[in-house]
C-alpha cells in the first residue's frame, strides 16, 4: 500500500430543504387553513478516527465529499426528510487544516475522535409556522439554508512511541529490521526509506511502537534532499533515537547537522527526550571505537550508547534506555511466562 500523509479535500453540507406552501382544503371541511410542512435539515460533514488505517491513500482517489441535501416539505404538515451525513474516516494520527495549510482545525489523536467540518443547512419553515390571528392563510414560506463549502488539508502524523533520526545511511533500518517485525528497504545508497516506517519493539515483558522516517541532511528544513516534511511523525513521540555513523569521518559534524535541523523545525521537537547511540560499531576496532566514542561525547555533551544493527550488539541496551523515557500507560505489558512449563 502507497504511504500518503497530506492530502487536499472538498467538502460541502447539505442544503436544508424548503418549506411549503399548502392550504388544507378537504370536502365538508369548512374551515381548512395552511399546512405547510416545514423542510428537511441538509446533512452534515464529519470526520472520524478509525482502526486500522495508517494512509490516506484512500483520499487520493476521492477527494469531493457532499452531504445530502434536506428534501422540501409537503401539505398536511409533513416535514421534508432530513439528509444523511457524510463521515470521512481518517487514521488515528490525523489533523485536520483550513485551506492555508496552517490552521489547524481538528486534531484526530485518539481512537474514536469525532468532529463536525461542515454542518447542514437548516430546512425553512412552511406557512404554518406563519398563521397569526391577524394572518390566517399566510402565503409565505422560508427557503432552507444552504449548505457549507470548505477546502480541508489532511496531515497524517504517526502515533508512535518512539522515533528515529539520522543522517542517511545512518543505520536506521537495519536497526528497525533487527528489532522488529517490520522488513523497511535496506540498501547501501543513501535516502533508501522514502516512507516513513512502523514496528512494534518488545524489550523486559513490554512492548512499544517505533517509526523510522527517511534521513535528514543539512539544509533539509530549505527543502534540500527528501526535505524535513517527515519530521511531523516523530512529534507525538516520547523518546528520539538518535543514530550517528560510527564508520563516518565527521561524527561530531554529524550529530550537529540533525540537531541543528530539529531546531530549524521548529517547535517542541529538539526538546524532547533523546538517547545518542553510536551505530555500526562492529566495523571499528576497539581503538576506533574509543575515538570515536570521545569524539560523539565531546559533541552531545551526555552519555552514548555503542551498538550494531547488523550484529546485534547492544540493542538491548538501546531498547531499554528507550523504554525508561516512555510513560508507563502507552507501553503494552506482555504476559510474564512460567519458568517451568504446566503439566497435566
Amino acid at each position: 500500500m502507497k504511504f500518503l500523509d497530506l492530502c487536499k479535500v472538498y467538502i460541502r453540507s447539505g442544503s436544508g430543504g424548503g418549506g411549503a406552501v399548502s392550504f388544507r382544503r378537504e370536502k365538508f371541511i369548512e374551515y381548512g387553513g395552511p399546512d405547510g410542512g416545514d423542510g428537511g435539515g441538509g446533512g452534515s460533514v464529519w470526520a472520524e478516527a478509525v482502526d486500522g488505517l495508517n494512509t490516506l491513500i484512500d483520499f487520493r482517489y476521492q477527494q469531493h465529499f457532499f452531504a445530502e441535501n434536506g428534501r422540501p416539505g409537503m401539505g398536511q404538515q409533513r416535514t421534508g426528510k432530513t439528509g444523511d451525513d457524510i463521515v470521512l474516516k481518517v487514521p488515528v494520527g490525523t489533523e485536520i487544516l483550513d485551506e492555508d495549510e496552517e490552521t489547524v482545525i481538528a486534531d484526530l489523536a485518539t481512537l474514536g475522535d469525532r468532529v463536525e467540518l461542515a454542518r447542514g443547512g437548516n430546512g425553512g419553515w412552511g406557512n404554518l409556522h406563519f398563521k397569526t390571528s391577524t394572518n390566517q392563510a399566510p402565503r409565505r414560506a422560508n427557503p432552507g439554508q444552504p449548505g457549507v463549502e470548505r477546502t480541508l488539508w489532511l496531515r497524517l502524523k504517526l502515533i508512535a512511541d518512539a522515533g528515529l533520526l539520522g543522517l542517511p545511511n545512518a543505520g536506521k533500518s537495519t536497526f528497525l529490521a533487527a528489532t522488529s517485525n517490520a522488513r523497511p528497504k535496506i540498501a547501501d545508497y543513501p535516502f533508501t526509506t522514502l516512507h516513513p516506517n512502523l514496528g512494534v519493539v518488545g524489550v523486559d515483558n513490554a512492548e512499544f511502537v517505533i517509526a523510522d522516517i527517511p534521513g535528514l541532511i543539512a539544509g533539509a528544513h530549505e527543502g534540500r534532499g527528501i526535505g524535513d516534511r517527515f519530521l511531523g511523525h516523530v512529534e507525538r513521540c516520547s523518546v528520539l533515537l538518535h543514530l550517528v555513523d560510527g564508520t563516518s569521518e565527521t561524527i561530531a559534524e554529524d550529530y550537529q547537522t540533525i540537531i541543528g535541523e530539529l531546531e530549524a523545525y521548529g517547535g517542541h521537537l529538539a526538546d524532547k527526550p533523546r538517547v545518542t547511540a553510536l551505530n555500526k560499531i562492529d566495523a571499528l576496532d576497539d581503538d576506533q571505537q574509543a575515538e570515536a566514542m570521545a569524539e560523539l561525547q565531546e559533541a552531545c555533551g551526555g552519555p552514548v550508547l555503542a551498538m550494531s544493527g547488523v550484529a546485534r550488539h547492544g540493542v538491548t541496551e538501546v531498547l531499554r534506555a528507550l523504554k525508561a523515557e516512555i510513560a508507563e500507560d502507552r507501553l503494552r505489558q506482555l504476559p510474564v511466562e512460567d519458568e517451568e512449563p504446566w503439566h497435566p
